[in-house]
């Protein structure tokens, strides 16, 4: 050891037979002279290093063990040397990195992967060299480098001179780039490339800190120009569900590529560029040519592609818009072909069901395609006034009609549900009650109902949907069949009743309050003493119980079971009250003709008329007409077929005067007109009680707001006007466009 003073110690011995020997004193003395290091320490040193690193270089041997290198690294580290040591060292870095990138310019290397699999090489030796450098130097780079901010580690003084020897030749950065290029897009053309070769070579920009200007930006550059190109091919040559496909399978693939060999930063703008170019660019001719195709083929799983390829655009809205149009359009035909009315309900039906079905598997069920779906429904619907309501009451009639289909309870519940859909949608809910009114008659007065269950049903469900009021008459229909029902039971149990009754005859009597049921035209008959008895007595018999009370017979609604003896067999005849007094006639002669008919039974000609087609037209025939043919002529004479034969016992012949004819259906249109003047009166006089003055234009947009069927703004004048006449309302002295209430 080195030093200018002296230590002193002091130490003692033991004889062979254990007494102590005298102690002797230890003297260290400093060094006579200060060592000093050879005068070529550092020359011969870095000598030694330089050897070792040339042939790390050349990817020789090194003469020298790693630990050999090490300690004279640190030597000169000790010595102070470590600024010139790192100074010696990056030169001869930078003079090999040199040589190797002026290799790499003046290379005649035919083909771009050949030249990629070079520059890969030179990177990769590059690298491998500099960790072994770096082992060497380890001293160095963990005590010169920490020191000084200002100075790069060892690795990275590498990179730096890499990448200032490669700007100094830009060619070798162009051909490398325009090689990666090339190979990224024969991969996208399907071929088989080197994807490590990719990898290690754009992670080498990386590593350089060039990757956004040199690689990045004429790779987004070329991406767009490849996929520009693509979309325009493919949307000619492809049909919308195989360019979905593709496209859906390039953001696959791009998504790939950037996970196998692109930097992190690249994703967003890489992915955005297929977006755009494959989808955002050509999105409108996507809707117009071929939505409505995918639509009309049910084909889901494209349209499910389409939904989630419009999401990653912000494109939702546009396919909505044609999600709506395309249910416009497909809707307004069924409801305005007039051809197919007899299907129409059906069909719509089975179009929501459709709708449905892409709503939930194809668009997720999200909220705004739902709305738009029922603006869609809405809107075209009642395009054709009154009519969809009328058909839609029709279909339900049909459904809880006995025999019409063979329904289970749950199947009939899940149609009428359908139905009721439809009906939210229809704004003439007065024209669909009417109908339904009607025909609910029908089914309760001559026992076609179904089921009672399913009748009660549906009125709750009309009542959940609007209100007390809309089900008031309707409900007042299965009360008045209860209390009849009621009636009937304490008429044929009363022994003053029993004694005054025609033999043979057993009738029922359905007492009908006016106001509930829909209103039917008085049509006079003479009907058989026997029946005109039995009127007599439940008139007297009911009126006894029920004073200042008027009963009036409707003969169109009656209905008789009767029973008819025929050559071959006795027949029991299921027919209208009508054909019941046309056929009774021919108990005293065979034959007859229109002119003694009428006479004999009173019927009104035409209902006369339609009764007899149904009896001699029809395909059950127990009269003969002369001559045959399907209308009834004023010389045509009928006699009784008393060959008739068929193979059940009761047999039911339909009355064509049971089915509604063009004028009924008039009729029950014009009720509803006649229901809708009413209701705007009473709104008109409701909002100007209120609002005492109000002017034209305010008072139309109140009444449109609170009428729940739609108006034109024409008709509220008429009935303003109408008001103004009865003097309800005045107009105003000062301003004609005001109206004044008159109390």
């Amino acid at each position: 050891m080195t030093g200018q003073s002296a230590v002193k110690g002091v130490y003692s011995t033991s004889s062979k037979n254990g007494s102590a020997a005298p102690a002797r004193k230890l003297v260290i003395k400093p060094l006579k002279s200060k060592p000093k290091l050879p005068a070529d320490f550092e020359s011969a040193t870095w000598a030694k290093l330089n050897e070792a690193v040339s042939a790390v270089h050349g990817k020789k041997g090194v003469a020298l063990s790693l630990e050999e290198l090490y300690r004279a690294v640190e030597d000169m580290c000790l010595h102070k040397m470590a600024d010139r040591l790192y100074s010696n060292l990056q030169k001869v870095c930078d003079a090999h990195i040199a040589s190797q990138l002026q290799q790499l310019a003046s290379s005649q290397t035919s083909g771009s992967v050949l030249f990629l699999e070079q520059m890969n090489e030179s990177w990769q030796d590059h690298c491998s060299q500099m960790l072994t450098i770096r082992s060497i130097f380890l001293y160095l780079d963990r005590t010169y480098v920490i020191s000084d901010s200002a100075v790069r580690s060892i690795f990275d003084m590498g990179l730096q001179v890499f990448r200032l020897h490669l700007a100094t030749h830009p060619e070798v950065e162009d051909k490398t780039v325009a090689g990666l290029l090339a190979l990224i897009e024969a991969e996208r053309n399907g071929e088989t490339v080197d994807k490590a070769l990719l990898k290690h070579l754009v992670r080498m920009f990386t590593s350089l800190g060039t990757y956004a200007g040199s690689f990045e930006e004429p790779f987004l550059a070329k991406t767009t120009q490849y996929y520009r190109q693509e979309g325009q091919q493919f949307m000619q040559e492809s049909d919308v569900a195989e360019y979905l496909l593709h496209s859906e399978k390039r953001l696959s693939v791009e998504f790939e590529r950037w996970q196998q060999y692109l930097d992190t930063p690249t994703r967003k703008p890489l992915i955005s560029i297929v977006e755009q170019q494959l989808l955002a660019a050509h999105m409108p001719s996507i809707l117009e040519k071929g939505f409505d195709d995918l639509m009309k083929q049910k084909r889901v799983p494209d349209l499910a592609r389409l939904y989630v390829l419009c999401a990653r655009i912000q494109a939702l809205e546009p396919l909505k818009a044609a999600f709506r149009d395309h249910i416009g359009r497909t809707g307004l035909a069924l409801v305005l072909d007039e051809e197919k009315d007899k299907d129409m309900v059906s069909a719509l039906l089975e179009m929501k069901v459709q709708l449905d079905t892409v709503l939930t598997q194809a668009f997720q069920k999200n909220e705004q395609f739902s709305n738009a779906l029922k603006e869609a429904f809405e809107k075209f619907i009642n395009q054709r006034q009154n009519k969809p309501a009328e058909l839609i009451a029709k279909y339900v009639d049909v459904e809880l009609r006995a025999g019409s289909k063979g329904q289970t309870d749950e199947e009939l519940e899940t149609t009428l549900d359908k139905a009721l859909m439809l009906f939210r949608y229809i704004s003439g809910k007065d024209v669909f009650e009417a109908f339904y009114k009607k025909d609910l008659a029908k089914r309760l007065l001559l026992g076609r109902s179904a089921s009672t269950d399913a009748e009660k049903n549906m009125i709750t469900k009309l009542k959940t949907e609007c209100g007390s009021q809309f089900t008031n008459k309707l409900e007042g229909m299965f009360k008045d069949v209860d209390l009849s029902r009621d009636i009937m039971m304490s008429f044929k149990t009363s022994g003053s009743v029993k004694s005054r009754l025609p033999p043979g005859i057993d009738m029922n009597v359905n007492v009908l309050t006016s106001g509930y049921w829909p209103s039917y035209p008085h049509l006079e008959a003479k009907l058989p003493d026997e029946l005109t008895r039995y009127q007599t007595v439940f008139k007297d018999f009911y009126l006894s119980k029920h004073s200042g009370r008027r009963l009036v017979w409707h003969n169109s609604l009656g209905s008789c079971v009767m029973r008819a003896h025929f050559t071959k067999a006795v027949k029991e005849l299921s027919v209208s009250l009508f054909q019941a007094v046309v056929l009774m006639l021919f108990n005293d002669v065979d034959s007859l003709s229109l002119a003694d008919m009428r006479d004999a039974s009173g019927i009104e000609d035409k209902e006369l008329r339609r009764t007899l087609q149904s009896l001699a037209c029809g395909k059950i025939r127990v009269l003969n007409k002369e001559p045959k043919g399907r209308e009834v002529d004023d010389s045509d004479v009928f006699h009784y077929n008393s060959g008739f034969t068929h193979q059940l016992f009761r047999i039911k012949i339909n009355s064509i005067q049971l089915k509604e004819t063009v004028e009924e259906n008039k009729k029950t249109n014009d009720q509803v007109l006649q229901d809708r003047q009413y209701q705007i009166d009473a709104a008109i006089v409701r909002i100007m009680k209120t609002r005492k003055s109000l002017s034209h234009k305010l008072l139309v947009q109140e009444l449109l707001i609170q009428l729940k069927f739609p108006i034109r703004a024409q008709d509220l004048k008429k009935r303003i006007e109408s008001l103004i006449d009865r003097e309800y309302l005045e107009r105003d002295e000062q301003n004609p466009q005001v109206y004044n209430y008159l109390a």
